[in-house]
């Protein structure tokens, strides 16, 4: 249960871990595509865990289920949703964290492939690591590879994601860099 528990904190709290520089401004969907956590493949478990909480959504009234999905940045097809203000899709430069506290020590570009190296220490938690984006059209994929340090231990993740853009509207979605404000 720590290792979905971890698992699940990092999809939600670490969304958009890097970019490439085709990053636009507007409402974006990210799907996690496999995550491997402390050498275990979470990904089915995180997947049945998200169709146990649509599930059960299922059973609220409409109103209220749109207003939770919303709330959480919910897809009705399961992935989640983020908003990318137009100063984050000019800043051109990864995302390591969905606040902004942590910058990429490392950033190369080679035409539609963005790979990058960060090393921070945010609330405690010291994240190391590296990955890759690739960027084609409307989709970017990102592969990344990390360590995590906290007070709880050392745990290791490998996650591969694929983000597609919906459109500029956010759809009352508030932007990821003023989440934390």
């Amino acid at each position: 249960m720590k290792k979905l528990a971890f698992a699940v904190f990092i999809t939600l709290g670490g969304i958009g871990f890097a970019q490439a520089s085709d990053l636009k401004a507007g409402l974006w969907e990210i799907n996690q595509t496999s995550q491997i956590v402390d050498g275990k493949n979470m990904t089915a478990e995180m997947s049945q865990a998200q169709a146990m909480m649509q599930q059960q959504m299922k059973n609220l009234p409409p109103a209220q289920r749109a207003k939770i999905q919303s709330m959480m940045g919910q897809a009705p097809g399961g992935g989640t949703k983020i908003c990318i203000s137009p100063a984050m899709a000019a800043k051109d430069a990864p995302m390591v964290d969905r606040e902004g506290h942590c910058e990429p020590a490392k950033v190369t570009r080679n035409g539609n492939k963005t790979s990058f190296e960060f090393n921070c220490t945010t609330n405690g938690r010291t994240s190391v690591g590296k990955g890759e984006s690739i960027a084609s059209g409307d989709m970017i994929t990102t592969r990344m590879d990390m360590t995590e340090t906290d007070s709880r231990g050392k745990h290791t993740m490998h996650s591969e994601s694929q983000m597609k853009y919906l459109g500029a509207d956010c759809q009352g979605i508030i932007p990821a860099d003023r989440m934390s404000r």
